[in-house]
Formats: C-alpha cells, sequence, structure tokens
C-alpha cells in the first residue's frame, strides 16, 4: 500500500512542523520496517509519553493530511513500530468491500465455534447474518475520539507515544503504516481496514490507539439497544474472534456486557 507522506517529509526540514501550521514537540520519523529501510515516511512519533489530554492536541493536524493515533509498547516488543511494521504486505483498504471480507470471516470463525462450542454463537446460527444497521448519532466522532483517547492513557495504555499518520481518515492508519498485530488471524490489515471504514460510515468509529496486537476505537454512534448490540457483535465476532472466544461464552453475552451504549471498542488477536 502506498501511503501519501508528503506532510511527513516537510518535517525532515522543518521538524516543529511549522509550515504545516503544527508546533509538533521532540519526535522522529518512523522508515524502518520487518524488510528493512522504507523509501518515504510512514509515520512521525513523540519522544514524549502522552498524557490524557495529548491525543486532543494533535487533531489540528488532521487540517495537514496528519491524522494523530497513540501508539503503546509491549512488553518484550518495545517500540514495535520502529523495525516491526510490513507496508509491503498490505493493499488497499479500497480494494476490497466490507461485507465481502466480514462474510468471509464470519464463515472460517463460525466453523471453528461450531467444532468447538456451538453455543458461541448464540444467538445467531452458521450462516452470515448480514451488516448491522447504521447507529444514531450520539456525540462528534472527534470530540468522542478525544475522550476515549484520554480515558485510555495511563489505565488501558501505561506509557503510548503520540504519532501522526498520513492518511485521510483514521480507518486507513493500521494499513498505511504496516500494523501487523493480526498477523495470526490476517496477514493484509488493509482488509480489516476496509471493515474500518464502513464502522466509520455507520458508527462514528475513529482509530485511536494500536498496540503490538490490539486496536482501540471510539465509537460516536454505539448500539443503543440489545437488537443494535447483537447485529454489531457478530460483525465484532467476525473482525476478531478472540474478543468473544477468549472472555465471553457467545456473541449474546459480548453484546450485552460490551458492546450497548459503549463508546469504545477494542479488539485483541492472540
Amino acid at each position: 500500500m502506498t501511503t501519501h507522506s508528503k506532510p511527513l517529509t516537510v518535517l525532515l526540514t522543518d521538524p516543529v512542523g511549522e509550515s504545516l501550521g503544527l508546533s509538533l514537540p521532540p519526535g522522529s520519523l518512523v522508515t524502518e520496517t520487518n524488510d528493512g529501510p522504507w523509501p518515504e515516511p510512514l509515520l512521525w512519533r513523540a519522544d514524549e509519553v502522552a498524557s490524557p489530554g495529548t491525543w486532543a492536541k494533535y487533531l489540528s493536524a488532521r487540517e495537514a493530511g496528519l491524522q494523530p493515533v497513540l501508539l503503546q509498547d509491549e512488553s518484550g516488543v518495545e517500540e514495535w513500530w520502529d523495525g516491526e511494521l510490513c507496508p509491503g504486505m498490505m493493499s488497499d483498504p479500497g480494494d476490497h468491500h466490507a461485507e465481502e471480507v466480514l462474510m468471509d470471516f464470519w464463515e472460517s470463525a463460525a466453523s471453528e465455534s461450531e467444532e468447538d462450542a456451538g453455543g458461541t454463537l448464540a444467538p445467531f446460527t452458521g450462516g452470515w447474518p448480514g451488516l448491522a444497521s447504521p447507529g444514531r448519532a450520539a456525540a462528534d466522532p472527534a470530540t468522542t475520539a478525544a475522550d476515549v483517547a484520554g480515558g485510555l492513557v495511563g489505565h488501558w495504555l501505561k506509557s503510548p507515544r503520540p504519532a501522526l499518520v498520513p492518511v485521510g481518515r483514521t480507518a486507513d492508519i493500521p494499513a498505511a503504516i504496516g500494523w501487523s498485530g493480526p498477523v495470526n488471524y490476517e496477514n493484509d490489515v488493509a482488509r480489516l481496514c476496509a471493515v474500518l471504514r464502513s464502522w466509520e460510515d455507520r458508527f462514528g468509529v475513529r482509530v485511536v490507539a494500536l498496540s503490538y496486537a490490539r486496536l482501540d476505537l471510539s465509537v460516536a454512534a454505539p448500539p443503543q439497544t440489545l437488537d443494535e448490540a447483537l447485529a454489531v457483535a457478530a460483525e465484532h465476532f467476525a473482525f476478531c474472534p478472540d474478543n468473544i472466544w477468549q472472555g465471553y461464552e457467545s456473541i449474546r453475552l459480548y453484546a450485552e456486557e460490551a458492546l450497548l451504549g459503549n463508546a469504545h471498542w477494542t479488539f485483541w488477536w492472540d
């Protein structure tokens, strides 16, 4: 996947981003990948550790074509964004259709669930149930993202670094930088980004944080009824079965406990 890195290239000679209307703290451009140096900067990341209000301060960078995200170190894989990224493995999110991707994932995960414990799919059967209806906007997506990111810092994310990625929408961040967190589930993260694009459109989702194998999203229009939550939970099961397999007895329980009215969605791949 090719990224539009011109704003980052500017930072080579203008490290604070003054010409972009920014005032960045000390930081560095990341070009090192799993396959060696990448010809263009993949992201900029700050040297400083984020505070609860840091993410919101970077929102103005969107006007320069840069999307903010928090990057969290992992025990044993510290600073995974320097040498662990795999942009050469990624296609373009626009080459994929969200429902086709989810249907494919659903069929695989549902088949495995039926073999191991059929109750996991409840209240659904083996067939793909289709996309959930769009949510009802409850808040501004940017405001919700800032609130969710602020709540993650110091709690779920102990020492995240602010970063900027040259993409037009946050849904494309994982593929643009070559994030490989779900590699044991899907090599081409652009397919997951196609789903994130659909969630942006239907639920006001924004990518706010990436860890080595974890993804955190804010949700401006989360499901408000159990039926709505069940439909979304089916998509989550297809997107990341580990969310249900490792913590919930069924899709129904996940919908009730993790999704109803929740403005924060998180995914983790084993």
